[in-house]
């Protein structure tokens, strides 16, 4: 395939940034669109010209480090994925493909298509952890027992990567997808009630802080969550503040 590629070139946070434009052939449609961009660069270098910065790690789908906007869409056209599992072949010969960092104000970007996620991080250490000791000591598994709906919604909601993808979907950059996964999956499993009014107080004013937008209430972070993450995750945690909150 014969493409033109659009992408976002920022030298750093403070730079005025802006679209190029760069050509590209002998792509093939079984390549995933990061070694697509690894063809790219390595053409570039060999024309003495700085590459691409974007980011990855276990090329997987797993760790979520990859997150682009492609033609407005994170990660890609296609569904359930990551973009370095979106494949060549959801293009066609000929088309020009629009590659973005995701847009966030909590978001900043690095450079190119990397952008700083530490926001999500921060979160997470807002209250993210349980007391109970879980390492150590082992017990037998069935020492609390555990409803297995529970114990199901708690781990769809783990599943959550953390790529910023519902961020970049929503028109308000809200983390309220992400947030709320995190918080269902502590908050449906007994380990996680100790800290579960502290935790949702903590992790919302956290998001808050952060300045993340408030949920636009249109789903988008749900179709474009590379994980199928619920938004019954954030009907969940609105239950969860609005009790914790009576309490304080």
């Amino acid at each position: 395939m014969k493409l033109t590629l659009k992408i976002w070139r920022q030298k750093n946070n403070k730079a005025k940034g802006e679209l190029k434009t760069y050509p590209i052939d002998g792509i093939e449609g079984d390549m995933s669109f990061l070694e697509m961009l690894d063809v790219l660069n390595e053409g570039l270098i060999n024309k003495g010209e700085e590459p691409v910065v974007f980011d990855h790690d276990c090329r997987e789908g797993i760790c979520g480090s990859c997150s682009l906007q492609i033609n407005g869409e994170p990660h890609g056209p296609d569904r359930l994925v990551t973009t370095c599992q979106l494949h060549m072949r959801m293009f066609n010969d000929g088309d020009t493909i629009v590659i973005e960092p995701f847009r966030a104000k909590a978001f900043p970007v690095i450079k190119d298509l990397v952008v700083d996620r530490s926001a999500f991080d921060r979160i997470q250490q807002a209250g993210g952890y349980i007391s109970v000791n879980t390492s150590g000591n082992t017990i037998d598994a069935n020492t609390i027992p555990v409803n297995k709906h529970d114990a199901d919604e708690a781990f769809n909601a783990a599943t959550c990567i953390g790529c910023g993808a519902c961020v970049a979907a929503c028109k308000n950059a809200s983390a309220m997808l992400f947030t709320s996964a995190k918080v269902s999956q502590f908050a449906l499993l007994p380990q996680g009630r100790i800290e579960a009014t502290e935790r949702v107080l903590n992790m919302v004013a956290q998001m808050d802080k952060e300045g993340f937008g408030n949920c636009s209430n249109t789903g988008a972070c749900e179709i474009e969550c590379p994980k199928g993450i619920s938004l019954e995750n954030i009907a969940r945690m609105n239950r969860e503040y609005l009790s914790a909150s009576l309490k304080g």
